[in-house]
């Protein structure tokens, strides 16, 4: 009886975290959303059709993704794509008192630091926008083609690693869905097991 209940319980946790984690499809319509800039602009992703756009979870404070901006690796990204008339949107989901949560000042200097090139980096306090897509750690790489449609969702890479040194050792699955898409062609890893720390929602 016990052990049903149990069951029962885990199961009813499961339904509810599905729920708040409506995670998007792969291949199908990525959802609109309007989130503020570090200028208080309200950006859309509307704006943007037309345009390859990449999504990236972030969190300064996280040992996994100091990794990729230590290393340049994904300030190297940034400034590669948005070269070619690629949006990058940074997105901050870590709630107010939160790690992670920092103003738009913060942000701003941050980016100027670690020689980034984001499009945009934008605030999700609430963390509408995080669940809406299903980002559940930082980074957490999405890419969504002229269409609108999302191609990719997961991983920036594939060795699960704080260390830089396994960078180069590593699969870029951003690179290599960019590269594919780019050809014509289709992304043979459109769903990866993305990495790194928890994102530091409201709830």
């Amino acid at each position: 009886m016990i052990k049903t209940k149990i069951i029962a319980i885990a199961v009813l946790l499961m339904t509810l975290m599905g729920s708040a984690f409506a995670a998007v499809k792969v291949d199908q319509a990525a959802p609109n959303f309007s989130l503020a800039n570090t200028k208080g602009e309200q950006i859309n992703l509307a704006d943007y059709q037309g345009k390859y756009v990449i999504l990236e979870w972030t969190n300064h404070l996280c040992p996994y993704v100091q990794k990729h901006y230590d290393s340049d690796n994904i300030p190297s990204m940034q400034r590669k794509y948005t070269a070619d008339n690629i949006v990058w949107l940074s997105i901050i989901s870590s709630a107010p008192g939160k790690q992670g949560h920092i103003d738009s000042a913060t942000s701003d200097e941050l980016t100027a630091s670690r020689n980034a090139a984001p499009t945009q980096v934008l605030f999700d306090p609430e963390g509408e926008v995080g669940k809406l897509y299903g980002a559940k750690t930082t980074p957490h790489m999405y890419i969504i083609d002229p269409q609108g449609t999302l191609r990719y969702a997961g991983g920036i890479d594939s060795i699960k690693s704080a260390k830089i040194a396994d960078i180069e050792k590593a699969d870029n699955y951003v690179e290599q869905a960019m590269a594919a898409l780019l050809s014509g062609k289709a992304v043979n890893n459109k769903l990866t097991p993305p990495y790194g720390c928890s994102v530091k929602y409201k709830s």
